[in-house]
């Protein structure tokens, strides 16, 4: 495919999806899914200059979707802020922005009626490649992928799983300076925004959820609103009063040092590329640290879930792993706890109790806690495979940041995933361990207790699905 010579998408981001033509049409259509934002957006920009070289205008759909798993109001609350804010964005660069309810991939055939060529962004997860693969089928042009929420593409960095960050990141380096490129915006040369094409307006937001019944399971969050806008302030904060610290601090619950980035991430309202672009422009010692975490271990995770589909399932684990925990799996846990206690945070650990409310009432778990969070539900559980799943249904309930490569990666990290063999234990065999005292030893975690107290009561059961009663105190 012919297109104006520009550095800034990378050729290698561009994979056709299916082998049909492109057609005459109306319009070219942007199926926009994971990218949720008009900054930074490769796919979109790769959509006008096509649009421009057809001489086309360019329109953007959206399908909104009540059947994503585990996906409540908390979650839609978050992402319907910020398509308000790309609705409004795309209508000021002469673009329409259509969205509608229903399967993504029915829709998008649907909207593809009347277009000469689909471009959609890239998700890693099965159900985004099922989406991508049933909409090539169906619609009658060509379809192209390309990728925008990784900053090097995860087929680039790397032809097969990795083992490690260590081995990911010896692929990446080098490769870094080739797309650490900023994306420059395209003008649209015709507008869109007079075809007679139907969909909602995002306005009334707690209207579109009770229109869709969309569960309540986790109530919408104050701190986080949804949004490239929000996003960028969180940035733009980070970078002037944290960054500096963050090498130092970034592990510490008791100190609120971290970006707060990785709803917006996973929502895909920020880029990853011009994070890391903002980041590497400022002059602090904590960059390294920060892109460390940004682009190895970000897209080491992208690695993990494109590569193994098995990526929420212990079969994804290293053999070792598997094998050291099968050995121990009959080992006596001197706790138990239930589903329901887990999740009403009623177990004897003041500190694991904190970091479970933490993710209820704020949305968004301290990562060293994540961690902590993780290993114990492992020592409470029957079974590894049981303790995966209850860590992954928690997560995705009440994390923003939850249904993500990031949280399936981590969740594995707990049970030995990009991991080393330790000295071998009851329960972990040799996974490795964490207690109450490391956390004392480093940290002041009364600290990290009060100001989660502060956050609110959980008592009243307002977090939950409607009606559930609970208290907070010690369960076996």
């Amino acid at each position: 495919m012919t297109r104006e010579s520009r550095p800034d998408i990378q050729p290698q981001r561009i994979e056709s999806l299916n082998k049909k033509p492109s057609r005459p049409g109306r319009y070219v259509l942007y199926w926009m899914q994971q990218a949720q934002r008009v900054p930074c957006n490769h796919a979109l920009e790769y959509a006008i200059e096509e649009g421009n070289r057809q001489q086309m205008p360019v329109v953007v759909y959206f399908g909104l979707t009540p059947d994503f798993p585990r996906a409540n109001a908390r979650h839609f609350t978050f992402m319907l802020e910020g398509l308000q804010e790309v609705q409004k964005q795309l209508r000021r660069r002469r673009i329409k922005m259509v969205i509608r309810p229903g399967a993504p991939d029915r829709g998008v055939a649907d909207m593809a009626a009347g277009a000469a060529l689909v471009i959609v962004d890239r998700g890693y997860l099965r159900v985004q490649k099922k989406w991508r693969r049933a909409a090539a089928q169906k619609v009658p042009c060509r379809m192209v992928q390309v990728e925008t929420d990784v900053i090097v593409p995860v087929e680039t960095a790397s032809d097969r799983e990795e083992y490690s960050a260590a081995t990911l990141r010896r692929k990446l380096s080098p490769l870094l300076p080739g797309y650490l490129v900023p994306l420059s915006p395209r003008r649209a040369q015709k507008s869109s925004l007079n075809l007679p094409l139907k969909g909602m307006e995002i306005k009334d937001i707690p209207t579109v959820l009770r229109q869709m019944k969309i569960p309540v399971t986790a109530n919408p969050l104050t701190r986080y609103r949804g949004g490239t806008r929000a996003a960028r302030r969180w940035l733009a904060t980070f970078i002037k009063n944290r960054l500096e610290i963050y090498p130092a601090l970034k592990n510490d619950p008791s100190m609120d040092c971290l970006s707060q980035l990785s709803p917006y991430l996973h929502f895909g309202q920020i880029s990853p590329l011009e994070v890391a672009l903002k980041i590497t422009a400022a002059a602090s010692p904590g960059r390294e640290t920060f892109l460390e975490e940004l682009f190895v271990r970000r897209e080491l995770s992208m690695n993990f879930v494109h590569y193994n589909s098995r990526y929420d399932r212990p079969e994804a684990l290293p053999a070792w792993a598997r094998k050291t925990l099968g050995v121990h799996a009959a080992d006596p846990r001197p706790y138990r706890y239930t589903l329901g206690q887990l999740e009403r945070a009623r177990t004897h650990d003041p500190y694991w109790n904190a970091a479970q409310q933490e993710m209820v009432l704020a949305g968004k778990m301290h990562g060293y806690m994540r961690m902590y969070w993780g290993k114990k539900i492992l020592e409470w559980s029957s079974t590894p495979r049981r303790a995966q799943q209850v860590m992954i249904r928690l997560n995705d309930t009440y994390s923003l940041d939850g249904r993500d490569p990031n949280s399936y990666a981590g969740i594995a990290w707990c049970l030995g995933k990009h991991d080393r063999p330790w000295q071998e234990r009851p329960v972990f065999g040799m996974v490795r361990y964490m207690n109450h005292l490391g956390l004392e030893r480093k940290f002041n975690m009364q600290e990290y207790v009060n100001r989660v107290e502060s956050l609110g009561d959980m008592r009243g059961g307002s977090m939950y699905s409607p009606g559930v009663k609970f208290e907070v105190g010690n369960g076996k």
